[in-house]
């Protein structure tokens, strides 16, 4: 797995709209975030996922956005604020060692990990924080770029998500991705 972060100037053609050609936040997420949940986007970036998140948790949800570049972080605010969506918003600049999310502990519903988990040094401590950050009954998409996570080390990671208490409970088809629906069971 590499644990190379993303630069920064790859964060504006992330949150281009082009994107949505291959991977459409709505359509991928709409089955498991609902109205007043509180989720976490882990590697936010600009915001591609964390703005229409936003739309789906309504105003009593919130979107905790995580990443560890700050100027990715205030990229994503300066979005959330043109679109009318900076009150679902909490942003969290972790470091690269920790998602730093203790104030977090038992209060995320849904948490989405996409083309992130082969960027973090240490996969075994990020699915053990994310389990910790999750109510009872949290889910959990893991998504992975095929052209950089092969078959054999995208089961390793989920093999490091189940060491960590999670339970893989589906494995649903997203573009140009390897992908499983994580469970904490209650």
């Amino acid at each position: 797995m590499s644990h190379d972060v993303c630069p920064y100037w790859v964060g504006f053609w992330l949150a281009s709209p082009v994107r949505r050609l291959l991977h459409n936040p709505e359509k991928i997420l709409h089955s498991f975030v609902k109205t007043g949940m509180t989720v976490l986007d882990v590697g936010a970036a600009m915001g591609f996922f964390s703005l229409p998140l936003a739309q789906m948790v309504g105003p009593g949800g919130k979107v905790v956005c995580l990443d560890v570049q700050e100027k990715m972080l205030q990229a994503l605010q300066k979005r959330a604020r043109k679109a009318n969506l900076l009150d679902r918003i909490v942003t969290h600049e972790c470091g690269s060692a920790s998602l730093g999310l203790n104030t977090f502990e038992g209060t995320i519903d849904f948490a989405l990990a996409f083309a992130v988990v082969h960027e973090v040094p240490d996969a075994r401590s990020f699915f053990s924080e994310l389990f910790r950050a999750g109510k009872p009954g949290a889910q959990c998409l893991v998504a992975e770029p095929r052209a950089h996570v092969s078959a054999r080390d995208f089961e390793q990671t989920l093999s490091l998500a189940e060491e960590a208490g999670w339970r893989v409970v589906d494995k649903p088809r997203i573009r140009i991705s390897q992908a499983a629906l994580l469970s904490k069971d209650l």
